[in-house]
């Protein structure tokens, strides 16, 4: 299992406004309130003193940018998936599921005549400069 980190939960914490990040959010929590049980199955003993990750999903929903509440919730999900097999398959099917969903897709179109400057494509941009020279309004 890739573990899942406390940036990757930070930032599906606080992309619930869209409906790929409520649904992976909404995914997560209905894993996580699965009884915890060491070894998986219906017989085996329930694991006392050892979070079902329920406490840390509840604090990091309402402090979506807080690191530590992240840290603490993918450290509980570590947890529980060494502890308990059945989980740990579960989690590694839901955190497939929500890596391909978030990723998101991304579709660039120009259109409608001739575009004069600069044209950036793509998804998620952040601190660009352009240095572009500066043309003379009277030559045109």
């Amino acid at each position: 299992m890739d573990p899942i980190t406390a940036a990757a939960l930070t930032a599906l914490a606080g992309s619930v406004a869209g409906e790929a990040g409520r649904q992976a959010w909404q995914g997560l929590a209905t894993l996580v309130r699965r009884p915890f049980r060491r070894g998986g199955g219906q017989d085996q003993e329930e694991l006392p003193g050892i979070s079902s990750g329920e406490v840390e999903l509840a604090a990091l929903e309402a402090v979506p940018a807080d690191p530590g509440r992240a840290q603490a919730l993918a450290t509980a999900l570590g947890v529980r998936a060494a502890l308990d097999p059945d989980f740990r398959v579960l989690l590694d099917e839901w955190w497939a599921r929500a890596a391909t969903e978030s990723a998101g897709s991304v579709h660039n179109t120009i259109s409608g005549g001739t575009q004069n400057g600069t044209i950036v494509q793509g998804r998620d941009f952040s601190n660009l400069t352009f240095n572009m020279p500066r043309t003379d309004d009277r030559n045109h």
